[in-house]
Formats: structure tokens, sequence, C-alpha cells
């Protein structure tokens, strides 16, 4: 089950908007049969300092200035009535973690109790500092409850509802980057086989596997740039070694990953699959767009730009 599809009712808009520290970018997404079409996209550049995304810092340092880049961009891509949209963050503004407690409770208040000394441990964060999504998995081979969480100080969200309030938008929907590009690997159906998304920007990069159509997995790591191999590799070092055919890992048989999405701009595809191929023996199928049955407009809208705010839009359709 997509753990993202109880947000999809009600209806989410079909526009989006997704952010990093160097860009923006507006979407706006049709469906026709199974397949999805965008009908109107674009990618602006950002000045420099504009956007510093970061999970503890202010990150807009011109509220002004980042609105009226969005609406000069929403106005050159015919976009500039639409008021309801979904927003894919920068990747460094929030962080996402799967919770696992390791005891049952005794009563719903026991566990709300548990999850909030869980959450704070691990974000770094008193829980009223916070805003928290979360979504129940399925329970570890243990039996052990599991929750999705992604977590933003509630001070850094308010600096980018402020932008929108400014150009009169309404922010149903707001999610780290790398959950709106999820989606393209949720949208395959069941696979015997995991999944794996690489979503790099500026600060690091998230990587996520995916079991079932449900995270197994997931890790934002913050560093830079001439570390990004070496933590990836560690990260799939941990997979290897832990992960196996239960809904939580452990240890045991080994695991495979038959498809990869590499998104944004740091990791590039030929180097996430070297790593992938000497790390696991293996070598996924990458996901492009026409096999994610989305067609661009322009080869000159890269579907790894593209692929958070489209895949946002895309929850309009369920």
């Amino acid at each position: 089950m997509n753990p993202l599809s109880k947000l999809a009712r009600p209806r989410l808009p079909s526009t989006a908007v997704g952010l990093t520290g160097s860009s923006a970018a507006v979407v706006s997404l049709d469906r026709r049969r199974d397949a999805f079409v965008v009908r109107r996209a674009g990618i602006a550049p950002l000045p420099e300092g504009l956007l510093l995304p970061g999970f503890d810092e202010s990150n807009v340092t011109d509220t002004g200035e980042l609105a009226r880049v969005l609406a000069g961009l929403a106005e050159s891509t015919g976009l500039a009535r639409k008021r309801r949209w979904s927003v894919a963050l920068p990747e460094a503004a929030a962080r996402t973690a799967i919770l696992t407690l390791e005891s049952a409770s005794a009563s719903r208040a026991e566990t709300e109790e548990m999850l909030r000394w869980k959450i704070e441990r691990t974000f770094g964060a008193g829980a009223d500092e916070l805003r928290v999504s979360r979504h129940r998995l399925r329970g570890d081979s243990q039996g052990r409850a599991r929750f999705l969480a992604t977590a933003a100080r509630a001070s850094v969200l308010a600096e980018y509802e402020s932008v929108f309030a400014a150009l009169g938008w309404s922010a149903g929907l707001l999610l780290p980057r790398h959950m709106g590009e999820e989606q393209w690997l949720m949208r395959g159906g069941r696979d015997a086989s995991d999944a794996l998304l690489v979503s790099s920007h500026a600060e690091g990069f998230t990587a996520a596997l995916l079991r079932d159509n449900q995270p197994l997995l997931v890790r934002s790591i913050t560093c830079d740039p001439e570390d990004r191999a070496d933590e990836f590799y560690r990260f799939l070092l941990f997979y290897r070694d832990r992960m196996n055919t239960s809904n939580d890992g452990g240890e045991g048989s080994s695991a495979v990953v038959g498809r990869m999405l590499v998104a944004g701009q740091g990791i590039e595809e030929d180097q996430a699959l070297a790593i992938v191929e000497e790390t696991l023996s293996a070598r996924p199928r990458l996901l492009r767009a026409e096999e994610a049955r989305l067609t661009l407009p322009s080869q000159e809208l890269p579907f790894a730009q593209l692929a958070a705010p489209a895949g946002l839009a895309a929850l309009a359709f369920g």
C-alpha cells in the first residue's frame, strides 16, 4: 500500500512546485488512460544564496524575492492563475526516518508517548518545535510496530508558507522531494525485487529502499560532494548485510534491487549503477520517464529534476 495514499483524499491539486537550493520547478499534470502527461512545466534558477536548505537553520533569505521568482515561473508556464499547489521541499529542509517501537504498548496514549520520545531522539528536537507527519507501516518480522515519520521544524515551514501566502497560493501538501520521487517507483505495481531511490542535492543525498511498495530503509545523509560515493556505498553495505525477505530486514537471505531511480543533481546514473553493481552484484533497471508512463513536453526538461513535483501532482489522480 502506498504510504501517501490516504493523503490523496480529499483530492489534491494536479499542480506542484519543486524547490532545491539552486532551482525551482513547476508542473501541471493530466492523466490519459493509464499514463500521465505533463501539460505545462518549467524550471528556473534561483539567485545564489536565496535559498539555503537546512533542517536547523533559516532557509529563505528573502521571502519577497523567492515569491517573485515563483510568480515569474508560474506566469511563463501559463500557471499564474493556479492557487492550489503541492510542494516538494528541498530535501535538506526535512528529515525522514522509519521508527520501530521496541515493545508493544498497552494503550493508544502509551503508543503516542513512545512515538514522541522516538521522534525527539531521532530528529534531535523537541516535539513542540517540529511538524511531523507519520504513517503506520507493516510490522516487522518480530511483530513490532513501525512508522514512517517525516519532520521539519515549524519555524522553517513557516518561512516557506509565508512565501506561498504572499503569492496567494494554498499549499495543502508539503513533503521532502524524495517522497514525490518515490511515487514513480511505487506506481510500477508490486515487484518481487526491491526498488531503490537515490535523490541527490547540494547538501548530500537521500537513499530509500522500497519493498512491496512500502519504505524498507531510508537514510538522509548530509555530506560533502566528494564523500557521496563512499556514503552511498556504506548505505548499500548495510542493506546487503542486514536486509532479508522479511518486512523489516534482519539477517538471512540476499537482498535484490531490481529497479532504481536516480534523481536530483549530484550523483550520476552511471556512478550509482557502478556502486550498486560492485556492492550487490546486481545491475538494476533504471527508471525512465517513459517506463514511469510519464510524457514530458521536452527533452530540455529532465525527468531527474521534475520527478519530485510531478510525483506529488500525480497524487491528485489517486
